[in-house]
């Protein structure tokens, strides 16, 4: 399955829906809970995690009914939960009601979904008359009674036809800012990505549902955690106000050693954008789900870096000690950039991960690899901690995932707005060599427009190789903010990546946010200078 599968999954199966009543009501009258109800705590689930660590892993792969293996996609998203069935739906006071997926096509693994009412917890049942089968083919009361469940989503009171959070598919889940429109996702964690092997994918195995109180505008979530290489206890406060925040405590057990540890893992997409317009074949200007890397390091510096659909997989560390936030960006809101009135990217939500405390040294990372096709997230980002993961250890993170338009923490200075690329040079004239023209605009901040402002900006530039030439910095009065541009002349030789980064100043004092960024020049044998012939 790749990562768009379940961002498919979620928007659609989210669209068609039936008038609510109650699983509570459901459960009870048809016994659908399994087991007595057992005393519940975030604790208790940490130590399950911590004991689980200490036993081998089981075998997770799982053989579903062959009706559900041999599904099509129109078949799977034929089958709906009836929302009569939605838990908390009996509760007229509740702000959330949770609806269940079903497993089958790509979701495979069954989830054990359990729901805390009053401090004790008790499992769903599996049942048939939770779904809706519709023209799928498949017959529910014939499925087994322990099939266990896909995930689950919810909803929120401002609007009970479309859901606001989705966990579904391994450690995959993801939210709606204020448009109630979903776009990239997270993770619970990473391990080993793009480490030239396969990459571990752990899995959500079980579920906790907090009934809310009466009127709370917040629900809790629970979860375990489960790879061959490490356990997991998750505790999610999810609040919907001005776009959902899920508030993150994660204790982690490893069970192995493991090299390459992500903590907050965001996935999105990149496939075309105004710096990077190779898909020339779509008629979509732009089609991204997040336009760049923003980072606020812990002494303070916000680093901006546009994303790219890379020739080849890219990886890159930005080394910190005690970030103070990153995420992937959807700056670009501007719907006449994208002209696609099917999916919306100008209305994607960025996602903002906020420590809540210090997380020490480490980096955070970004992979980037190539797609041809919007379908596949190609996108990574996650802080890695320089501290080695000690098989037996506990390691605990606490932060805040924010998913809105524009995230709740900016820099001060003008904010990069646009990244444009081209053949440098100067028009009217011969090209004797080859270089690379980079135009960077920035919004807002201090910038000098009054008339009378005897202050000279000036673009401070610096690269990994090559040389910088043909620079400038000037008011750019439609978008009230400022323009550089500048040429790269690569090494006659070698393609390796440069390494790019650009801030404006006056008087001494930075004025913008740092842009930062790699371009890999061509071949030698493929630097076309694109000479005119009247020339």
């Amino acid at each position: 399955m790749n990562r768009r599968d379940f961002l498919k999954t979620t928007s659609v199966l989210g669209s068609s829906l039936l008038p609510f009543s109650s699983l509570l009501a459901a459960v009870e009258n048809a016994n659908r809970t399994i087991g007595n109800s057992e005393s519940f705590s975030y604790a208790w689930v940490k130590g399950l995690a911590r004991n689980l660590a200490a036993q081998s892993p089981e075998d997770a792969d799982a053989e579903l009914p062959g009706p559900l293996q041999d599904m099509s996609w129109d078949d799977y998203q034929a089958i709906r939960f009836d929302r009569d069935h939605a838990l908390w739906s009996d509760e007229e006071a509740s702000h959330f009601r949770a609806q269940l997926f079903h497993l089958g096509l790509y979701f495979r693994k069954p989830v054990r979904i359990h729901e805390i009412v009053d401090g004790a917890a008790r499992e769903i049942a599996y049942d048939p008359a939770l779904f809706d089968y519709g023209t799928s083919g498949i017959e529910g009361d014939k499925l087994p009674e322990d099939l266990g469940f896909a995930g689950f989503r919810l909803h929120h009171h401002d609007d009970w036809q479309r859901d606001v959070a989705a966990f579904l598919g391994a450690s995959y889940f993801r939210a709606v800012g204020k448009s109630l429109q979903y776009g990239m996702s997270a993770r619970g964690l990473a391990i080993d990505t793009a480490m030239g092997r396969p990459e571990e994918f752990p899995d959500f195995s079980r579920f906790w549902l907090e009934r809310p109180a009466a009127d709370s505008e917040v629900v809790n979530v629970y979860a375990l955690l489960e790879s061959p290489s490490i356990t997991g206890a998750y505790r999610f406060a999810i609040t919907n106000t001005d776009g959902v925040v899920m508030d993150v405590d994660a204790a982690l057990y490893p069970r192995n050693a493991i090299e390459r540890l992500g903590i907050a893992p965001l996935t999105s997409m990149y496939m075309v954008g105004e710096n990077d317009r190779d898909a020339n074949w779509d008629w979509r200007p732009e089609i991204h789900d997040s336009d760049g890397l923003s980072l606020h390091t812990g002494d303070g510096e916000w680093l901006w870096r546009p994303l790219v659909n890379p020739p080849v997989l890219r990886f890159n560390a930005y080394a910190d000690h005690n970030p103070r936030g990153f995420g992937l960006i959807q700056r670009d809101r501007n719907f006449d950039h994208y002209q696609d009135d099917s999916v919306f990217y100008d209305q994607r939500p960025s996602v903002w991960i906020e420590p809540k405390s210090d997380w020490g040294a480490g980096s955070i990372q970004l992979v980037e690899i190539p797609t041809l096709d919007e379908t596949f997230d190609n996108i990574v980002a996650f802080w890695h901690p320089s501290a080695e993961v000690e098989p037996g250890s506990e390691m605990l993170f606490g932060y805040r995932i924010y998913w809105r338009g524009r995230p709740p923490a900016e820099p001060s200075l003008a904010r990069c707005v646009a990244t444009r690329t081209g053949l440098g040079g100067v028009v009217g004239q011969i090209r004797e060599y080859f270089s690379w023209r980079f135009v960077v605009d920035f919004q807002g901040g201090p910038f000098p427009f009054a008339e009378d402002a005897d202050i000279s900006v000036e673009p401070v530039i610096e690269t990994s190789a090559g040389r910088i030439e043909i620079t400038s910095a000037r008011p750019l009065a439609s978008i009230q903010g400022y323009r550089a541009m500048f040429d790269v002349v690569p090494p006659d030789e070698g393609i390796e990546p440069i390494n790019l980064r650009l801030y404006l100043k006056a008087d001494g004092k930075p004025l913008t946010e740092t842009w930062i960024y790699q371009w890999t020049p061509p071949p030698s044998d493929e630097r076309d200078l694109h000479n005119p012939s009247h020339l």
